[in-house]
């Protein structure tokens, strides 16, 4: 994880016009004690060899790459999935926690606080925070807590305190208001991990540097089942779009690689009952960025909906933004039916049971034109327990 001159990153905090920081005057020394220290940080020969050492005896990694020989039948292509979903923990928020959790221990902080909405990360950082022996309180909504209890039990078993948010659709954006919130009032000794590429600059830059680890394995490992590194398409969901950053990286600036986002249409972009912020969103703030931000004419927010629960937010991360309007990127909107139907189907095929959340990534190799000599490239970012009783609830 080096950060090379040519890498995709901010300038001045912004990817083309999306991103900054706007933020509390209170935030402001802690947004700039990180801007101003991340890079060198996580770049020091001690951190790289703790980081690296955790990521290769603790995470797991690196996570498989499977070429998926029914689907690539099914679709006329060359189909591998990423196997996000064989971390520690169950999917790849673990990359992003434990860099962060590292990171805040020699930025001097003590507690950690997180916001949650599938659960998945809220585990990730309370398993980080067990590891590093840190104080640590996940904020995730109610409806997420009632939809996700088992990862809110493991959150508590790993000594996290999760607080249930009760305000407006108490889903992530509430959650994440509330743990912004808290970080004002302990501004000293709180680091807030952020989960996704959302956020005020630097944290966009930062989780994608260290979710970058997916893109830097397929290339290797492409090389070596294919021999070549380079795919012709990376298929990956979006909610605020961590996966998909850490997935894109490394093929950004290479043109013949197609990138392909998936967000959440919930039960249709024009249902009024949608999550697909790049469809039907409008240039906004939120959370302390620009971006694209599902909003009415007067700039109050239009409550997301889908069926899984880390797709469920009104923007999306602003390299996502910025990828969406300079036409670098494809994005596909997913239905809640489609990505449940997509999910059973990798289920009874394969035997692997995919999150929601990659589900919907699955779905749209249906709407993708494909042929033989293709090499796509799915990332299955976590793994289904989670929604068990999601899918059956469908079936």
């Amino acid at each position: 994880m080096h950060l090379k001159n040519n890498r995709p990153k901010p300038t001045n905090g912004f990817y083309g016009a999306f991103g900054g920081a706007y933020i509390p005057e209170l935030l402001y020394p802690n947004v700039m004690d990180l801007e101003f220290n991340y890079q060198e940080i996580i770049q020091e020969p001690s951190f790289q060899k703790e980081y690296q050492q955790r990521l290769k005896d603790y995470v797991g990694r690196p996570t498989p790459l499977y070429f998926s020989e029914k689907l690539s039948k099914k679709y006329g292509a060359n189909i591998f999935l990423k196997r996000e979903d064989l971390n520690h923990t169950g999917a790849h928020k673990i990359n992003n926690a434990i860099g962060q959790v590292l990171l805040a221990e020699r930025l001097g902080k003590t507690r950690i606080i997180a916001e949650t909405g599938a659960g998945q990360h809220g585990v990730a950082t309370a398993t980080a925070c067990a590891l590093q022996g840190l104080t640590c309180v996940i904020y995730m909504g109610k409806v997420d807590v009632e939809r996700q209890a088992t990862n809110v039990q493991r959150m508590k078993m790993l000594g996290a305190e999760v607080i249930a948010v009760a305000s407006g659709s108490q889903t992530l954006k509430d959650a994440t208001n509330e743990a912004i919130r808290d970080w004002i009032n302990h501004p000293t000794e709180t680091h807030y991990v952020i989960g996704s590429v959302v956020g005020p600059h630097p944290f966009p830059d930062m989780v994608t540097i260290f979710q970058s680890v997916i893109s830097e394995e397929i290339k290797k490992q492409l090389k070596k089942q294919t021999g070549k590194a380079n795919p012709t398409h990376v298929v990956a969901c979006i909610g605020g779009g961590s996966n998909a950053a850490g997935a894109f990286y490394h093929f950004i600036n290479n043109n013949k690689v197609q990138l392909v986002g998936v967000e959440a249409a919930g039960h249709g972009i024009n249902s009024g009952k949608t999550a697909a912020s790049l469809a039907k969103g409008t240039d906004g703030i939120i959370h302390g960025f620009m971006t694209k931000l599902m909003q009415t004419s007067d700039g109050q927010i239009v409550e997301p909906h889908s069926i899984s629960a880390g797709l469920d937010y009104p923007g999306v991360g602003p390299l996502h933004a910025h990828l969406f309007t300079s036409k670098r990127g494809q994005f596909i909107s997913i239905t809640d039916k489609e990505a449940l139907q997509a999910g059973l189907d990798l289920t009874k095929t394969e035997g692997i049971l995919p999150a929601l959340e990659s589900a919907h990534a699955l779905a749209a190799l249906y709407k993708l034109k494909l042929s033989k000599t293709d090499v796509v490239v799915v990332n299955l970012s976590g793994r289904g327990d989670k929604d068990l009783t999601t899918y059956l609830n469908y079936l």
